[in-house]
């Protein structure tokens, strides 16, 4: 660097400092500091970092996830756009340092006589080879405040990332367990109806010699009928459900997947509440919200940089001969030292409306990083909710299935030895069904209802948050 520069870049470097970003204050929770009173909510670990393989029991279900995690395209292109917004990163830091380039050309033009001096046709050549470079000042911190602003947005793609990949799992999850409960119903209604067509024949029976009436052969024939459309239902429904399965694994299901799931056995962990504090440091779309808020805020401070004047440096330095021979002897050297500065006088209003727009901007993200709180503190609050309901629900309608069992085996011995009529064992058969029925409903809803709840506390992740922040470190 020539000496008269130095000074000017020492100064540029001490006013380097300069920003005009607003100083950033978190917006206060709009939500209460606890979640209402439910019975057996927790405060211990938070979900966030309960690894979906503790808290997923099941070993079919873990093969499915991980299945999903390595070829579902909604996580595929979520991951994708987080390179996509590192990148635009590293373009917008660079602006930042000063631009080298290395330029050579040759030049070789004839000049008739009648335009030279000379009064003779002459050729005359130029060789060059330069180094240059052009550098804005940022003095007002107008391409830090972009850089800034492309560094939250790339933050907030990073934690879209981690929102995919949870809700991914959950939805994994929620698919296995309808699928595995519908096939569970399938089950239940192909056993019921071979209950009814052996009752239909067996009154049937009654009916051609004449004990039983006209009337409760066709009631025994309507339960029969009943349960083959019941049958057609859950066959649509479990190919359906395999379909959804498919989509969502991104391949398809392995044909030696484990033996059909129990759905009475303990398939998932306890999922500890903890605080609506957390919410604020796990949950992925809250964080990704409060990064588009920072990056508004740093957009702010390049709208009100804008305002100042634009300082730019060109200067290059090299070699220039008439000769290709010549290029490099003595005497040959050039450079160039080209300041500018730009001053806004006159733009009808543009820059003002560009910081009125930035500031509205911020207010539109501070809303709706608000409006993320409160549906995830909506979320938690009714998973909890649920988690106290379905417990004595489940309970209640297990004790229903029992009394029901009871009826039918008492009705079916009464209409065996001719106490009771059929109408009376058709009705123990369809209560129990439909208590059978309901049973594996309700212990559907209430696993999907965990799960939503692990969902909602930010389960789903394994990663812990220093090892996050370490990953989403940009490379320059």
């Amino acid at each position: 660097m020539r000496p008269s520069l130095l000074p000017l870049a020492v100064a540029a470097t001490l006013l380097a400092g300069c920003s005009l970003i607003p100083d950033y204050q978190r917006p206060e929770s709009p939500v209460a500091d606890a979640y209402p009173a439910t019975v057996g909510t927790t405060a211990g670990e938070s979900a966030a970092l309960l690894g979906w393989r503790e808290f997923f029991r099941d070993p079919a279900l873990h093969r499915l996830i991980q299945i999903a995690l390595d070829n579902n395209r909604d996580l595929r292109t979520a991951a994708l756009n987080v390179e996509a917004y590192q990148a635009l990163y590293r373009i917008q830091r660079a602006d930042l340092f000063p631009a080298l380039s290395a330029e050579g050309g040759a030049t070789r033009q004839r000049l008739p006589r009648r335009l030279s001096q000379t009064g003779e046709s002459t050729i005359s050549s130029q060789y060059s080879a330069v180094i240059g470079t052009s550098w804005e000042l940022d003095l007002f911190g107008r391409l830090r405040s972009l850089r800034d602003a492309a560094l939250e947005q790339y933050l907030a793609t990073e934690e879209a990332r981690r929102s995919t990949q949870i809700s991914l799992v959950a939805s994994v999850a929620n698919a296995y367990l309808t699928w595995q409960a519908d096939q569970a119903l399938l089950d239940l209604t192909r056993e019921t109806l071979r209950t009814y067509e052996d009752s239909y024949a067996l009154t049937k029976r009654s009916y051609d010699v004449g004990v039983a009436s006209a009337l409760a052969l066709s009631q025994s024939r309507t339960a029969v009928e009943s349960a083959r459309v019941s049958l057609a239902q859950y066959q649509r429904l479990v190919a359906e459900d395999r379909n959804a399965l498919t989509l969502l694994l991104g391949s398809s299901i392995p044909e030696d997947l484990a033996k059909p799931l129990d759905l009475n056995a303990e398939l998932l962990g306890e999922v500890p509440a903890g605080l609506p504090s957390e919410l604020l440091q796990r949950r992925p779309d809250i964080l990704a919200a409060e990064h588009q808020l920072k990056a508004a805020n740093a957009n702010i401070g390049a709208a009100r940089a804008a305002f100042f004047p634009n300082i730019s440096l060109t200067a290059n330095a090299g070699t220039l001969s008439p000769d290709l021979s010549g290029m490099f002897d003595a005497g040959s050297g050039t450079w160039l030292f080209s300041p500018q500065i730009s001053l806004p006088i006159f733009n009808a209003g543009s820059l003002k409306a560009s910081l009125d727009y930035a500031k509205i901007q911020k207010n539109v993200q501070v809303a709706q990083y608000e409006k993320a709180i409160q549906t995830a503190f909506r979320e938690v609050a009714d998973g909890l909710a649920a988690r106290d309901t379905y417990r004595e629900q489940l309970q209640a309608q297990r004790d229903l299935v029992a009394a029901s069992q009871d009826y039918y085996h008492l009705a079916e011995r009464r209409y065996q030895i001719g106490i009771d009529s059929s109408l009376t064992f058709l009705d123990a058969q369809r209560s129990l069904f439909n208590a059978q029925q309901a049973l594996i409903i309700d212990r559907l809803a209430q696993l999907t209802s965990e799960v939503n709840l692990y969902k909602a506390l930010g389960g789903g992740w394994t990663e812990q948050q220093a090892d996050l922040q370490d990953a989403a470190a940009p490379r320059s």
